[in-house]
């Protein structure tokens, strides 16, 4: 088991968000975690990339537990993180944001070839170079964090909402982008807003619920579950 969470609890000043969350996520799989806002989904993944750490429990990947690592630590296992809100530096060049993905890696002949690889599959890293960040738009600045994730070859990618503010078109290349990452085996942990998408493009999905595991299992018994339907979907995939 690539990932394992056992029995977690973590929160802020005003107590605990995640109240005993055990999951597991296999190697080359994608689990999407869906629920309504305030369940703890984004605080799962600020818990997995170290940001947040755990009251209570453990947090194992390969068999290590990394529960009290430092993000830096977490980054240098191979987990790299999506975050929701835009994090590219908007000062710096397109190209310069996508090299920080690499600043752990000493061998620049990889580096060149891991840029050459993402410029290939985000035509806007190579056409938008040299322009600055901040001048690219809301679904170009997310392709280019895509692209920045890949750098590192991650062995966990987190997504945290990945498709928030998108316009279609560029809602649709995140899906693709995606679906891309999964075709090359890398193994995803989903935070997605549009629950039916998420689930749709995941192998299996995690419903919380005040911050516990209410419902687990492949995508379709989530997406075909009746109660969690109409609680989260706006209805089943047969009402689809």
């Amino acid at each position: 088991m690539l990932l394992q969470l056992h029995n977690v609890y973590a929160g802020y000043e005003g107590g605990d968000v995640l109240k005993g969350i055990s999951l597991e996520v296999e190697q080359g799989t994608t689990t999407c975690i869906v629920g309504p806002n305030g369940a703890g989904k984004s605080t799962i993944l600020r818990v997995l990339s170290g940001l947040l750490k755990p009251r209570l429990g453990d947090i194992t990947f390969e068999g290590r537990s990394i529960a009290a690592l430092a993000p830096r630590q977490i980054l240098a296992l191979g987990i790299v993180q999506v975050p929701q809100n835009h994090s590219l530096f908007p000062s710096m060049t397109v190209r310069e944001n996508v090299r920080l993905g690499a600043y752990m890696l000493n061998d620049a002949a990889l580096v060149e070839r891991r840029l050459h690889e993402v410029e290939e599959m985000f035509p806007v890293v190579k056409t938008r170079a040299g322009d600055k960040a901040g001048n690219l738009s809301g679904g170009q600045q997310r392709l280019v964090e895509f692209a920045r994730c890949l750098m590192l070859d991650p062995r966990l990618i987190l997504l945290d909402e990945p498709s928030m503010g998108l316009d279609p078109r560029t809602f649709k290349q995140v899906v693709e982008t995606i679906k891309v990452m999964q075709s090359s085996g890398r193994t995803i942990v989903l935070v997605e807003q549009n629950a039916r998408t998420g689930l749709s493009l995941a192998t299996n999905g995690i419903v919380l619920e005040s911050g516990r595991v209410r419902l687990e299992g492949s995508h379709t018994d989530i997406l075909n579950n009746p109660e969690i339907g109409h609680l989260y979907l706006g209805g089943t995939l047969s009402n689809a």
